[in-house]
C-alpha cells in the first residue's frame, strides 16, 4: 500500500523561459561505411618488421663479439678444467 501524498508536476510561471537543447554534439549515421582495417593491419606489420630487424642486428652484433673474444677469463678456465661431477642415470 502506498504511503504519503502523490507526486504532483509543478508548472512554470507563465513569463518564465524553457531552455532548448542543442541536440547530440555527435550524431551517428545508421548506414555510416564500416571503416577499412587495411591501415592498422599495415601499421602492424611494419612494427612487426622493425622489430626482428633490430633483434636481427643486435644479434649479429652480439655473436660477433662472443666470437671475437676467444680467449677466456682465468675463473672461466679454472671452471672449463674443474672435474664435473658424474650425471646420475635415470
Amino acid at each position: 500500500m502506498a504511503q504519503g501524498k502523490l507526486k504532483v508536476k509543478s508548472k512554470l510561471p507563465v513569463g518564465s523561459k524553457v531552455k532548448k537543447g542543442k541536440g547530440k554534439a555527435i550524431t551517428k549515421r545508421n548506414n555510416a561505411p564500416v571503416p577499412s582495417k587495411a591501415k592498422a593491419v599495415e601499421r602492424s606489420k611494419m612494427k612487426d618488421k622493425v622489430t626482428k630487424m633490430v633483434n636481427a642486428a643486435a644479434e649479429q652484433q652480439l655473436r660477433a663479439l662472443a666470437s671475437s673474444s676467444g680467449e677466456l677469463s682465468a675463473a672461466q678456465q679454472r671452471a672449463a678444467k674443474a672435474p664435473t661431477a658424474p650425471v646420475p642415470a635415470k
